[in-house]
């Protein structure tokens, strides 16, 4: 059974959380702050983290910097945050989803699907049209031939991927790949990066099907 460790100081959503997941087939344990959470995650293997930013100690960034360092464990921030600012900062300290309340409790498990499925824990292969991307293995095919993805450009995929159906902005974007790539990043190299993955996913690059340009807003992979 997927276990799922809920940080939140909210009793009423962590009873209502816990109830829905539960009879999703999930095992729930709640911590109501940072220094509950470290403690559960000392003794116990959980499989993903929920958590809110504010807490009764500490705060979810913090936590979420901790579980990454500590036990690599994906997480997925639920926030009544809903602005620019916070989600960048989620992503950037190594968040793999980002939720604002309220929300569909449904689209929740779709998005615990997703992150476990997309970072190995569900043992499974995520496919993209006729793309197949293996995230045990680290690897995206077509047709059984190797993409041959760099580094950087699979990280820039599990990106999109992990935010299937919605807008990046570029400073998303960015934010999301600097750590991986060792140095800054800047907007020029971001867009050599889209240029190269578009080369390998798309059948045809000048006029994407898979990465598409949203005029404005940034990019999307539905």
């Amino acid at each position: 059974m997927t276990k799922l460790l809920l940080v939140e100081d909210d009793a009423a959503i962590v009873e209502t959380l816990t109830d829905f997941l539960t009879r999703e087939g999930f095992s729930i344990q709640s911590a109501y702050g940072q220094q509950e959470a470290l403690t559960y995650l000392s003794k116990e293997v959980f499989d993903l983290a929920l958590l809110d930013i504010a807490l009764r100690d500490g705060n979810g960034y913090s936590l979420c910097a901790a579980i990454k360092t500590d036990y690599s464990l994906p997480v997925i921030f639920l926030t009544a945050s809903g602005d620019e600012y916070s989600t960048l900062t989620g992503f950037a300290i190594g968040a793999d989803d980002y939720i604002a309340k309220p929300f569909r409790p449904r689209e929740l498990v779709s998005r615990i699907k997703n992150i476990l499925r997309l970072t190995g824990k569900s043992r499974g292969v995520v496919k993209l049209m006729d793309i197949e991307v293996d995230t045990l293995k680290g690897t995206a095919m077509r047709h059984g031939k190797d993409l041959c993805l760099s580094a950087l450009e699979y990280r820039l995929l599990l990106v999109f991927l992990n935010n299937r159906g919605m807008v990046l902005s570029r400073t998303q974007l960015l934010n999301a790949i600097w750590d991986i790539a060792g140095e800054f990043v800047n907007d020029n190299t971001l867009t050599v990066y889209i240029k190269r993955l578009r080369e390998k996913l798309e059948k045809n690059p000048q006029a994407p099907t898979i990465i598409k340009t949203v005029r404005g807003l940034g990019y999307k992979v539905d």
